[in-house]
């Protein structure tokens, strides 16, 4: 038997006209301009709900979340190609509808304000762009009436955003996150990474060497200080083993030694520690030909997308964003600090 055809639908009539699944409903949101990361989110929804579940892909350039002087106009518009991917990807309906059948009455009047959160970081940078998110995003949930709704790890402030207008207003809907999607570089897929030039692409690469920089100093600084709470070193005898070892010419040994002693001696510094490694990176990168323009890097509390302290302990987004060329990009990574990984 054929799998059931894949139907593009414009209107809220013709969505509402769908045939009903004896299973849940899940919604993937998307402005177009589809990859493989959506594919992924289109292929996790499919698999939470199920063969007897219905996935439906929504396709809409929202132009409430674009500031002056963004990219509104030069946005890719690839319908055909869009439908086509969430075809292969397992959807079982596509919804692009026109800005008149979202906001039939032009600009809506009355918007959902994203509060305090949505003052920070990308924010800041972009003033409004999350009151346009959250308004479009609650009448895409009104419209396609889903159980789930899936969204992408990479767009991490707009997933905290979403999730807190969810518990707040009390949406009946369930807001699942998918890990980012990366090229094998390294890239994080974004629609935009088309416009970058080879030279700027190899730019790029610096945000997610700068958070994997910062994992892996991390994870390096806690596995050292695992390694002194193992051996239950005091200061004073991990000291004087560093000594005793470079008296005998063993410089690597003693230099291991003398790590150890120090992270003995030492609080755990984790946040300012994986702050310093990503930036020690982006400022690199910003010499490069062309540069990397940094906007902001941030290790902020995912709840509420404040700056952790020093004495944080859980899980943190360190988030980054910056221009190369014309093209603006953003990227995050999840780190835990003082808790086993």
């Amino acid at each position: 038997m054929n799998a059931p055809r894949t139907r593009l639908v414009h209107t809220a009539s013709e969505l509402r006209g769908l045939p009903l699944r004896p299973g849940e409903r899940a919604v993937v949101m998307t402005m177009g301009a589809l990859h493989e990361g959506h594919a992924t989110l289109v292929r996790t929804a499919r698999d939470r709900v199920g063969p007897d579940g219905q996935v439906v892909v929504t396709v809409f350039v929202n132009p409430l979340q674009f500031g002056a002087g963004e990219d509104l106009d030069r946005y890719p518009r690839t319908l055909k190609a869009d439908l086509a991917l969430a075809v292969e990807a397992g959807a079982d309906a596509v919804f692009a509808p026109s800005a008149d059948e979202v906001y039939p009455g032009g600009a809506p009047q009355v918007r959902i304000s994203a509060g305090p959160m949505g003052g920070l970081l990308e924010g800041t940078s972009r003033p409004g762009h999350f009151d346009g998110v959250l308004t479009v995003v609650g009448k895409l949930l009104h419209l396609t009436r889903p159980d789930v709704a899936l969204f992408g790890q990479k767009d991490a402030q707009q997933l905290a955003v979403i999730e807190r207008m969810v518990a707040d207003l009390n949406f009946g809907v369930r807001i699942v996150g998918v890990p980012t999607v990366r090229e094998e570089d390294g890239l994080a897929l974004s629609s935009r990474n088309r416009y970058l030039s080879a030279a700027e692409r190899r730019t790029a690469l610096a945000l997610s060497r700068a958070l994997f920089a910062a994992r892996d100093r991390l994870a390096a600084e806690e596995a050292l200080r695992d390694r002194a709470a193992y051996g239950a070193h005091t200061a004073r005898q991990a000291q004087d083993r560093s000594a005793a070892l470079a008296a005998l010419g063993e410089d690597r040994a003693a230099a291991d030694a003398h790590a150890l002693a120090h992270a003995v001696a030492t609080p755990l510094r984790g946040p300012s520690v994986a702050r310093a490694a990503a930036r020690t990176v982006l400022q690199e990168a910003a010499r490069l030909e062309p540069p990397l323009v940094l906007d902001y890097v941030a290790l902020v509390d995912p709840a509420d997308f404040t700056e952790v302290p020093e004495t944080y302990e859980g899980e943190a987004v360190l988030a980054v964003a910056a221009k190369v060329g014309t093209t603006r990009l953003i990227d995050n990574i999840r780190l835990t600090f003082g808790a086993p990984r």
